[in-house]
């Protein structure tokens, strides 16, 4: 699927690195605050994780979460693969099975929740008379009805003992069928609901954390992108340019592609278009943009993945019930 995705959307991906040549004549200042912008973001994000996981150590979130990262940017079917892999580099490092997956779901979840509320900030916009193309207000409406569907999601998950228990039950069936298992699961419902009461409580102590770190994770994502494009020259709707990075986003949840390769490029560059930007420069502004949040985390990761093996060792299989 994957491969065939890839090879679809090949032209689409050629073109865009092709203009890497063009990279020399962005501006230089607005290209160091793109960067800068996505570093921080990736910031946010690993003190997001660090919250949500209760724990003090940055070592163990930053490596694990930029692995993780890089597998899902780099492997077909990447999002399930890097989240195991970045669960059992948490879990190496001591933290507990089950306060690992329910971090990183909780992670998950509100990140998810964020990506489609983007879209209610450029509302005004649509409503307020500005030229807007069918396919960026369409963007719109699914961020909205994303929107409602995750928030629903989650206070379900949060308010109610049934659905986690039920889903418990199923977990621990399926992973005491898999091989090899020497210690049988057992209770893991009610570990996810207790687990998942702490968490509920540390966010209702924490939610203002909680909130400014996933607005500085997207956001400084989101001006990375402007940053990009003003470095090319451009200066377009920043509400225009809001829809468009909020539907590349929403689409790269789709597992189509390892990291949304070739659908970012594709996606990206032609709402862009939509949204007023040359047709040059919103491509050479995508490669920018995917080189700060695509290509450089990625290779981060495996630098990552290095350091966390020196210090932990190689990982293993967990014997304990997750």
């Amino acid at each position: 699927m994957s491969g065939l995705s890839l090879y679809i959307l090949l032209p689409a991906l050629v073109k865009v690195m092709s203009s890497w040549p063009r990279l020399l004549t962005l501006e230089p200042w607005w290209l160091l605050g793109a960067v800068l912008c996505e570093a921080a973001s990736f910031f946010c994000a690993m003190a997001l994780l660090r919250l949500v996981l209760r724990t003090k150590s940055w070592f163990a979130v930053v490596t694990a979460g930029l692995a993780g990262n890089a597998v899902t940017n780099t492997l077909p079917g990447g999002a399930p693969v890097g989240a195991s892999v970045q669960y059992r580099m948490l879990a190496g490092t001591g933290i507990d099975t089950v306060q690992a997956a329910s971090g990183l779901a909780v992670s998950s979840i509100i990140g998810v929740a964020a990506l489609f509320s983007l879209p209610i900030f450029a509302l005004p916009v649509i409503f307020g008379g500005t030229a807007v193309s069918a396919g960026l207000v369409h963007a719109g409406e699914l961020g909205g009805v994303g929107f409602v569907l995750i928030v629903a999601l989650g206070a379900i998950i949060l308010t109610t003992d049934k659905t986690l228990l039920a889903l418990g039950k199923a977990i621990q069936w399926l992973m005491n069928k898999l091989p090899p298992r020497r210690k049988q699961s057992k209770d893991l419902g009610a570990r996810l609901v207790a687990e998942r009461n702490m968490v509920r409580s540390d966010l209702g102590r924490n939610w203002w954390k909680a909130l400014l770190l996933i607005a500085g994770r997207i956001g400084l994502d989101y001006f990375s992108l402007l940053a990009v494009l003003r470095a090319t020259g451009t200066r377009p709707n920043p509400s225009l340019v809001l829809l468009a990075y909020a539907a590349t986003a929403i689409v790269t949840l789709l597992p189509i592609t390892p990291g949304g390769l070739g659908i970012v490029e594709a996606s990206l560059s032609g709402l862009l278009i939509l949204a007023g930007v040359p047709t040059g420069n919103a491509v050479v502004a995508t490669l920018a943009f995917r080189l700060g949040s695509y290509w450089l985390p990625t290779i981060g990761g495996g630098v990552c993945y290095i350091l966390y093996r020196r210090r932990y060792g190689p990982l293993r299989q967990s014997e304990e019930a997750a």
